[in-house]
């Protein structure tokens, strides 16, 4: 999650991640984000993050930063985005495989990105572009997204 925006990013799904699939990972993340790639990355001590890992970050003059324990709360935006990831989203559905689990955070991430507002961006989602004027006589539209368990309401075109 990009901290300033509240971006989120899935970079893999594995059941078995190790140090050179979080290296892979690692530069996948910068290959996505391209110029906004960040200065910090904020990550826990698990063991999956490699000197690997590091070193392809390094390359980017990103400076990693450990958090500095591991115990809940350390990292807010992390464990938030989980919590609600878990509690909006996999806490209702049964995953069937790696395929299903893929295509279910993919529409999750584009729902926070796109549309879930955030309270530190003024009630704002992430991918906003400000400016946009809605016309309010305009009827509302509802749109079931991430398997049908969020609904999401837009002014109809």
């Amino acid at each position: 999650m990009e901290i300033q925006t509240r971006r989120v990013h899935i970079l893999g799904v594995t059941a078995h991640p190790t140090g050179m699939w979080t290296a892979q990972q690692a530069r996948n993340l910068l290959i996505d984000l391209g110029e906004r790639a960040t200065r910090f990355l904020i990550r826990d001590r698990d063991s999956k993050f490699t000197a690997a890992s590091g070193e392809v970050l390094a390359g980017n003059s990103t400076r990693i930063i450990n958090s500095p324990s591991a115990r809940p709360g350390r990292t807010p935006s992390r464990n938030g985005y989980v919590g609600t990831l878990r509690r909006e989203c996999l806490d209702h559905l049964l995953i069937h495989g790696e395929r299903h689990l893929r295509r279910v955070l993919a529409q999750y991430a584009r729902h926070c990105n796109e549309h879930r507002p955030h309270q530190s961006r003024k009630q704002r989602p992430p991918l906003h572009e400000p400016g946009q004027a809605a016309d309010v006589t305009a009827s509302i539209k509802r749109t079931h997204v991430v398997q049908g368990l969020i609904s999401e309401y837009r002014r109809a075109a």
